[in-house]
């Protein structure tokens, strides 16, 4: 019979196989990071930028993804015409954009339903300078909101 050092020390060596033997199948299975095919959407070009189309409209466009994010989260504009396009690049993700009010005027444009794959454009004018938040109402609770900032 081995002694109890010998014991112990055969203990210690089976339950570092083990961890071992964990550790490298969490490192070949990915060990949780996400698949390099699995990436975010990227973002399309032109989102975020404030334009001034030809009939003096300030045009921007907002994207939204699986991620419940809305990029950018934030953008300004000045006093006047706004037309507001929202892209939804998820693929698996409904959502919608609604002025939540509390802000310097009511903003009652807004986009109901946006499914993966859809665009919408609203257009509405302001002339209240502060901040304006938006949200996402099927999920501000994981606090995809937003703000556009109207100079004064």
């Amino acid at each position: 019979m081995p002694s109890t050092a010998g014991r112990l020390a055969a203990g210690r060596c089976e339950k570092a196989a083990v961890v071992s033997a964990a550790m490298v199948l969490l490192v070949a299975c990915g060990g949780g990071e996400p698949a390099p095919d699995a990436a975010a959407p990227s973002t399309a070009e032109g989102v975020g930028e404030v334009t001034t189309a030809s009939d003096g409209a300030q045009e921007i466009t907002l994207q939204t993804q699986d991620d419940y994010v809305f990029v950018p989260a934030g953008f300004t504009v000045d006093p006047g015409t706004v037309r507001l396009t929202v892209v939804n690049a998820a693929e698996e993700m409904t959502h919608n954009l609604e002025f939540s009010g509390g802000g310097p005027e009511e903003i009652s444009e807004g986009i109901s339903l946006l499914a993966p794959g859809e665009q919408k454009t609203i257009e509405f004018t302001v002339s209240a300078p502060g901040d304006h938040v938006f949200e996402c109402t099927f999920h501000v609770q994981l606090k995809q909101v937003g703000t556009m900032t109207v100079r004064g």
